[in-house]
């Protein structure tokens, strides 16, 4: 190849995508146009290292490119003002669209709770299974009333958030694994209705709604849109609908990834609430009155508020939300 000849043919191509990577706002057209040289200039690139080797053609070629990625996949100056889209958004759209996996969920999660409650209430010999009549009395009595305040309000509500994140964090991470998701939804059913069974046969089922309350509404309903994400992850694989599956899986999985940063923050609430205000001597009503505020506002944000930005067409992709903050910001 004659180097010379084929940088003079397109020297003006080059120059001309080196005056728009230098520039500081671009156009419509202009960033159309960068974009448009740039793919050109990027296959020019490897022409030239593929028959000539690095050259000082090829590494001129190279600054501009690179300062023409710059461009278009750079920080934004402004990372900041894309925040409140996504939380009046996209985060809400994301919730919206698992609302009924959310409450399929929840139900089941119920019934085998409710099932396990009334079987371990009901036989003495699958009490039995739980411990002596010594441990359980112990723990109806004392251990699960003071579990809420054995330690430190602050250090109980970080160990308590941190525990549920991880534990909504892996449901949305091993979602596609189909049967995580399914494995942790019977294991929490399971978990609540041996307690429940446990404090109701010795006569404390008062104790543990009361306890139970405050901070369980929040906490709960986290963990179930938790494991409607992973379901639908799990369900993006096996009906991708007219999109190919690794299409699928990567828009909602970018997707319920908005999910889980939301749900960190729901967490954290609701482990406040654990921490501070199930143990707190305060009346019953204004405790579990404190933890339904909590879980009304967060439904009306996932429904209302969520159902309005799906409406106006938000898929809560959290690609759109990088997009964003790393786009050409036109004059």
């Amino acid at each position: 190849m004659d180097l010379d000849a084929y940088s003079a043919a397109h020297r003006a191509e080059w120059d001309r995508l080196a005056e728009l990577g230098s520039q500081r706002r671009l156009s419509g057209a202009q960033s159309d146009e960068l974009i448009a040289r740039y793919q050109a200039g990027a296959t020019e690139l490897s022409f030239i290292k593929t028959t000539a080797g690095s050259t000082l053609v090829g590494d001129r070629l190279s600054v501009a490119l690179s300062r023409a990625r710059l461009r278009f996949t750079g920080a934004s100056a402004n990372v900041l003002s894309q925040v409140p889209r996504f939380f009046v958004l996209q985060l809400p759209a994301a919730l919206y669209r698992l609302r009924w996996l959310t409450l399929a969920v929840a139900v089941v999660t119920a019934v085998v709770a409710a099932l396990y409650a009334v079987w371990a209430t009901g036989n003495p010999q699958v009490l039995a299974n739980f411990g002596s009549d010594a441990q359980l009395q112990k723990m109806a009595n004392e251990d699960f009333v003071n579990y809420y305040s054995e330690n430190p309000a602050a250090s109980f509500a970080g160990q308590v958030w941190t525990n549920n994140a991880w534990i909504a964090a892996q449901c949305i991470a091993f979602g596609i694994l189909g049967v995580y998701v399914p494995y942790i939804v019977l294991q929490n059913a399971q978990n609540i209705g041996v307690a429940a069974g446990v404090m109701f046969a010795y006569g404390k089922g008062d104790v543990f709604l009361l306890y139970i309350a405050p901070h369980g509404l929040l906490e709960l309903t986290a963990i179930f849109v938790a494991a409607a994400g992973g379901l639908r992850i799990f369900w993006a694989w096996i009906a991708p609908g007219g999109r190919t599956r690794a299409q699928a899986l990567a828009e909602d999985a970018r997707a319920l990834s908005t999910v889980a940063i939301g749900l960190v923050l729901v967490l954290f609430v609701s482990g406040i609430i654990e921490g501070f205000v199930t143990p707190a001597p305060w009346p019953w009503p204004v405790k579990i009155g404190i933890g339904a505020v909590a879980l009304l506002g967060f439904l009306a944000y996932m429904l209302v508020l969520g159902g309005r930005a799906a409406r106006a067409g938000e898929t809560g992709d959290l690609a759109e939300f990088e997009a964003g903050a790393t786009r050409i910001y036109a004059a």
